[in-house]
C-alpha cells in the first residue's frame, strides 16, 4: 500500500496595507523649525509678541514632540548639532537669546518669556530641563557672549524656581572642568542668581538636590582647595559663595569629628587623648570653642541608649554626664561656651521629651561638676534662654536661681561687712 506525502499547506491571500493613523509619524522637525523661524522674524526683538507667537502655535504645533528643537531655536535661533554649532542646512533665526543685548534686564525679559511657555504648556516643564542640561554641557561651542547670556538667563531661572538646580551637574563634566569653562560659567551663573534673590536662596536649592557640597568640582582636582575657591570667587566679587562653602567645609569637618569623637569613647580612649585631639583639630579646622562644645555634648548624649520611663532617664543621664563631665568641663573655659552648653541641654530636652523633667537636675549637676558658673546660669534664665520650651523650664529652674540670687546676695553682704 503506497503512502503519499502530504503536501505541506501554504498561505495565500493579499497583504494588507497599513491604516494611516496606524502608522508611527516619521520624526521631521524640518517642517516645525520653519513655522517657528518664520514667526519669531516676524515678531522680531519684540519679546511680548514672541511670547503671543508661542502660545497660539501650541495649539497648532506638536511641542510635545519637537520640544529640543524649540528650546534650541528660542536659545540659539536654530536646531544644534552635538557639540553645540547650528545645523547649516536648516533656516535659522536672528531673533533668539544667543543674539540678544548681553545684559540682566534682557535676559529677565527672555526668562518671562520661557515661563510663560512652561506655564501655558506644563508638559514643556521636563523637556526644558533637559534643554538647559544640555546646553551646559555644549559650553565649549558657543562664544563667551553666548555663555554669559546663557549663564545669566540660567541663574534668574534657577531663582524664580522655574528649574532645578540639578540641572549644575552638567558643570561637573570633565573638559569643561579642565579648561576653566565650569569656573567662569558659575561666576556669572550665581551673580545672576544672588541679584534676583540671595545666597540663602541658593543655599536652599544646592542642599535640597544635594549639590552644596559639590562646587569644590568645578575645578580640577589639583585646585580643590577652599583657598583656591575662596580666592577664586571672591577676587570675581562673590564673596558670599566662598563664605557659604567655607561654612560646608566646617559642617563636613564637624561631623567627622563628631563621628570619630563617638569612636573614641566607645573604644574607651582616655579623656586626656581626646581632649587634646580635639584641641589640635580646633587649631586645623578653625573651630571655636562654642562650637566645640556643641559637637562634643552632642556626641556624648549619642553615646547611650536612653530609657522610655521619665522616671529612670533623669538618673540614668545624670550618671552618665557625671562621668563624662571632665570632656564637658574641657571646653567651657569661656563664659559664651558655658551659655552655649546649657542653650544645647536646653534644645536637647525639648527635643526628646522623655528628658523634658530631667533639665533642672542636668543644669543642677553641671554646676556641681563646675562645667557651668552661676553667672551663666543667671544669665541664661533672665535673657539667654530658647523659646523652646521656655515656660517649662523656666518654671524648673525657678527655685534654683533664688537660691544662687539669695547665696550670690549673702556672699556680698558678707565681703561689705568684712570690708568694715
Amino acid at each position: 500500500m503506497s503512502t503519499q506525502k502530504q503536501q505541506k499547506p501554504t498561505l495565500t491571500g493579499q497583504r494588507f496595507k497599513t491604516r494611516k493613523r496606524d502608522e508611527k509619524e516619521r520624526f521631521d522637525p524640518t517642517q516645525f523649525q520653519e513655522h517657528i523661524v518664520q514667526g519669531l522674524n516676524q515678531t522680531g526683538p519684540d519679546l511680548e509678541a514672541v511670547a503671543k507667537f508661542l502660545d497660539s502655535s501650541g495649539a497648532k504645533l506638536d511641542y510635545r514632540r519637537y520640544a529640543e528643537t524649540l528650546f534650541d531655536i528660542l536659545v540659539a535661533g536654530g536646531m544644534l548639532a552635538p557639540g553645540g554649532a547650528i545645523s547649516d542646512d536648516m533656516t535659522r533665526t536672528n531673533f533668539c537669546l544667543f543674539t540678544a543685548q548681553e545684559d540682566v534686564k534682557t535676559m529677565r525679559a527672555y526668562a518671562q518669556v520661557f515661563n510663560k511657555l512652561i506655564r501655558r504648556y506644563k508638559y514643556l516643564e521636563k523637556g526644558f530641563e533637559e534643554e538647559i542640561k544640555k546646553l551646559l554641557l555644549f559650553l565649549k561651542g558657543f562664544s563667551e557672549s553666548e555663555r554669559n547670556k546663557l549663564a545669566m538667563l540660567t541663574g534668574i531661572l534657577l531663582a524664580n524656581g522655574s528649574i532645578s538646580a540639578s540641572i549644575l551637574g552638567s558643570l561637573f563634566n570633565d573638559n569643561l572642568v579642565k579648561e576653566g569653562v565650569s569656573p567662569a560659567f558659575a561666576v556669572k551663573l550665581f551673580k545672576a542668581w544672588i541679584t534676583e534673590k540671595d545666597i540663602n536662596s541658593v543655599a536652599c536649592a544646592l542642599r535640597k538636590v544635594g549639590m552644596d557640597d559639590r562646587l569644590m568640582e568645578l575645578f580640577p582636582v589639583n585646585k580643590r582647595s577652599y583657598e583656591y575657591f575662596s580666592k577664586y570667587f571672591s577676587d570675581a566679587g562673590l564673596k558670599e559663595l566662598s563664605d557659604f562653602s567655607r561654612n560646608r567645609q566646617s559642617i563636613g569637618a564637624r561631623k567627622e569629628l563628631q563621628k570619630e569623637l563617638q569612636e573614641q569613647m566607645a573604644l574607651g580612649v582616655s579623656f586626656t587623648e581626646i581632649i587634646s585631639s580635639c584641641k589640635e583639630e580646633m587649631k586645623r579646622s578653625s573651630i571655636s570653642e562654642q562650637k566645640m562644645i556643641g559637637i562634643m555634648w552632642t556626641s556624648i548624649m549619642s553615646l547611650m541608649e536612653w530609657n522610655k520611663k521619665e522616671e529612670l532617664v533623669a538618673e540614668q543621664s545624670i550618671k552618665h554626664l557625671k562621668q563624662h563631665s571632665p570632656l564637658l568641663k574641657a571646653f567651657t573655659t569661656q563664659g559664651l561656651s558655658e551659655l552655649t552648653l546649657l542653650l544645647r541641654v536646653q534644645e536637647y530636652c525639648y527635643d526628646n521629651i522623655h528628658f523634658m523633667n530631667a533639665f533642672q537636675k542636668i543644669v543642677l549637676l553641671l554646676y556641681k561638676v563646675n562645667v557651668v558658673s552661676e553667672e551663666a546660669i543667671l544669665k541664661w534664665y533672665t535673657e539667654a534662654h530658647l523659646a523652646k520650651g521656655k515656660g517649662f523650664f523656666l518654671e524648673q529652674m525657678k527655685k534654683f536661681v533664688e537660691w544662687l540670687k539669695s547665696a550670690e546676695e549673702e556672699s556680698e553682704s558678707e565681703e561689705e561687712t568684712d570690708g568694715d
